[in-house]
């Protein structure tokens, strides 16, 4: 077995409401497939104890990932040989796949409800510490979602609820109905479009924020830069990693690692630590199945940076050099940005 890292992971307070999760945690959709060839549950699982003895509580997957819900058997088979009272367990639904690819949003009050109890079941759980809606459904009121997720939590099914991708006023709005305990959104240096107005937002409701894709989708690991892409990797039809704009990409890349360098660490720990000193209140959830990968990303978390270095970081990666749209096509009109519900 490889040499675990010695670096301790804190842990902190997401959002208001007394939730408490690993400072870094560890997005488990990958050990499905999407990005790489999906792992069998036993390598699978094997991975999420590993990252538990190395510190990490805070475990997040979704029904829709893995075929025929694959990735929450995974997880919930891995939980049994773990402390249950010690892990803080997330999932998601909302997100419909049909014929041919197509991407859809579901929120009405009895979807939630026959989502929640089946993911229960996948898992083979009492409970679901963070439930979250996983793309917003725009033709049905987030008051009408809300009040089915406040039910459950009434009823102990579900402890706190998330939103993912949701817009400023679906947060709000959201947010009267009952306390979102956390936002989910995709944050790293080549994605950075939530600072202006939902970082701010969320610390005003004392809503904490779980970054996705943390490390551009393994760019910042060297992805399609230093090591090639997975033949069955979905970022094949990623615009950032294709043609010309994973050309211009590369550049970037290239000068981050020499970054990098001269705090001597890898691309991918600079990466990962320039999200930590963001704040508190924001946990990456970075996925991997490599070991080595996760003793990496823990190892982020003893690189020091000061204000002057945070800068020189994000001056390195200028979001206006960054090519390509940052979600695939499939996906684009479900951003954060087109997420609106009818008013009540």
């Amino acid at each position: 077995m490889e040499e675990k890292s010695e670096v301790y992971v804190p842990r902190v307070k997401l959002g208001t409401q007394g939730l408490e999760v690993s400072k870094l945690g560890f997005g488990c959709g990958g050990l499905s497939g999407m990005l790489n060839a999906p792992l069998s549950h036993e390598a699978g699982r094997s991975i999420i104890r590993e990252a538990f003895s190395r510190g990490i509580t805070f475990f997040d997957t979704a029904d829709v990932y893995g075929e025929n819900h694959d990735n929450e058997y995974m997880v919930g088979k891995a939980l049994k040989q773990l402390p249950r009272e010690k892990i803080q367990l997330a999932t998601k639904f909302g997100i419909t796949v049909s014929e041919g690819f197509q991407f859809g949003a579901k929120g009405d009050p009895e979807y939630v409800r026959e989502s929640c109890e089946a993911s229960l079941k996948r898992l083979d759980v009492d409970y679901i510490d963070l439930y979250y809606q996983h793309r917003v459904d725009t033709s049905v009121p987030i008051e009408d979602t809300m009040g089915e997720l406040k039910k459950l939590v009434l009823e102990g099914k579900i402890k706190y609820i998330g939103l993912s991708e949701a817009s400023i006023d679906t947060i709000r709005r959201a947010h009267a109905v009952h306390p979102i305990t956390a936002l989910q959104m995709e944050y790293s240096l080549w994605t950075r479009e939530i600072e202006d107005e939902i970082i701010p937002l969320c610390r005003d409701l004392g809503i904490g924020l779980v970054a996705y894709s943390p490390l551009g989708h393994g760019f910042f690991g060297g992805k399609a830069v230093v090591e090639s892409l997975p033949t069955e990797s979905l970022l094949a039809a990623h615009p950032r990693f294709m043609g010309e704009n994973l050309e211009k990409n590369k550049l970037l890349y290239s000068r981050f690692a020499n970054l990098a360098a001269k705090h001597a660490c890898t691309p991918a720990q600079l990466a990962l630590a320039w999200l930590f000193h963001q704040g508190d209140d924001i946990v990456p959830i970075p996925g991997t199945t490599k070991l080595k990968n996760l003793d990496s990303n823990i190892g982020a978390l003893a690189v020091k940076l000061t204000e002057e270095d945070l800068k020189e970081i994000s001056d390195a990666v200028p979001i206006d050099k960054v090519s390509g749209q940052r979600d695939m096509d499939a996906m684009a009109n479900y951003s954060w940005k087109f997420a609106d519900t009818p008013s009540k």
